[in-house]
C-alpha cells in the first residue's frame, strides 16, 4: 500500500520525502517497481479492461450492479464487491443521473378513455400493452418532438417518429410504425396521457382500424404513465443532458442510434432482471 501510494504520488511528492515520511528505502521501492506483477493484479487489470468497455457502451450510464451483471453475461468470473473496487480505483463513475421532470401537462380533449392499467405496468406477452408519449429535445434550430410507443412486456421501443411540430401527424406515425412492424391482435391495450393528440378523431380511427383499446391516465398525473417517462428519463440522462445538438437532423442520428443501436438492443433493464429488451421479445415471440 505504501510504494502504490508512492507511485500514485510521484508527481506531488519528492522520493526522498515519501521515503522519510514513510519509513520505507528507496532500494525497497525500486525493487517493488520492478517486481512482476502478481497473479492478482494480473487479474484485475484485465478486469479494469472489461469494465472500462462495458462502461463505455453503455454510455457511461451503468451503476456497479449493471456492470457486473454484464460481466457475468459474457462469462466472465467476477464479484460485485471486486467490480466495484475496480471501478473505484480506477475512477470509472457512472454519469450523474438527473431527475426526470414533467415538465408540461398535456391538454384536455372531452374524447377521453377511461385507464385500463390503473398503474399494473406488467404485461405476459408481447402486444399485449402498449404506452406512449411524446417529449421534446432542444437543439439550435429550436426544439425536436419525439412521440415512442413501449411495449410493455418487454420494454422495447416498438414505434417512434420525430418532427418539429408536436402535432397528430407526429404520434400517428409512431403508431402506424408500431402496427406495421408488430402486426399486434385485436385488443391491444394502448395508454397514454390525456393529451388532445390522443383523443383526436384520426388518431382514434387509426386505433380502432386494428382493434387496439384505448386507455388514458388521469389529467396532471405523470405516475399513471410511468414506464413512458422512465424511458424519457433515460433517454434524456443517457444521451441529451451534456449535448449541444446543432441541428434537427443531428439530433435525429443520435436517437436512432440511441433507440435501435443501444435501448432496445443492448441496453440491460433492471425490470427485466438485467435483460435485454429485445432479446426478452424475441424470446417470448419463438416460445
Amino acid at each position: 500500500m505504501k510504494y502504490d501510494f508512492m507511485r500514485s504520488h510521484a508527481d506531488q511528492f519528492s522520493l526522498t520525502g515519501m521515503c522519510r515520511v514513510l519509513s520505507v528505502s528507496r532500494s525497497g521501492y525500486y525493487a517493488w517497481r520492478c517486481r512482476e506483477p502478481s497473479a492478482r493484479q494480473r487479474e484485475d487489470l484485465t478486469l479494469t479492461a472489461h469494465v472500462r468497455r462495458i462502461h463505455n457502451a453503455s454510455r457511461e450510464a451503468y451503476g456497479t450492479r449493471k456492470v457486473w451483471k454484464a460481466l457475468v453475461a459474457e462469462g466472465i468470473a467476477c464479484g460485485r464487491n471486486r467490480v466495484a473496487r475496480v471501478r473505484r480505483e480506477n475512477g470509472i463513475e457512472a454519469r450523474r443521473r438527473r431527475r426526470f421532470k414533467v415538465t408540461h401537462y398535456a391538454r384536455r380533449h372531452k374524447n377521453t378513455a377511461p385507464d385500463l392499467l390503473r398503474r399494473k405496468f406488467q404485461a405476459e406477452k408481447p402486444n399485449q400493452c402498449w404506452v406512449g408519449d411524446v417529449t421534446f429535445i432542444s437543439t439550435r434550430q429550436g426544439w425536436l418532438y419525439l412521440a415512442v410507443l413501449i411495449d410493455l412486456h418487454s420494454r422495447m421501443v416498438v414505434g417512434w417518429a420525430m418532427s418539429d411540430r408536436n402535432d397528430e401527424p407526429l404520434v400517428s406515425a409512431a403508431l402506424r410504425m408500431a402496427i406495421t412492424h408488430r402486426q399486434p391482435a385485436a385488443g391491444l391495450i394502448h395508454h397514454t396521457d390525456r393529451g388532445v393528440l390522443y383523443s383526436s378523431r384520426n388518431y382514434r380511427r387509426l386505433m380502432a382500424a386494428d382493434g387496439l383499446l384505448p386507455s388514458m391516465s388521469r389529467h396532471g398525473d405523470c405516475y399513471d404513465n410511468a414506464c413512458a417517462e422512465s424511458f424519457f428519463s433515460s433517454l434524456k440522462n443517457e444521451l441529451v443532458h451534456g449535448e449541444a445538438f446543432a441541428t434537427r437532423d443531428a439530433a435525429r442520428v443520435a436517437i436512432v442510434s440511441y433507440i435501435e443501436g443501444f435501448y432496445n438492443r443492448k441496453r440491460l433493464h433492471q425490470t427485466l432482471g438485467y435483460r435485454i429488451p429485445a432479446v426478452v421479445d424475441d424470446e417470448s415471440m419463438s416460445a
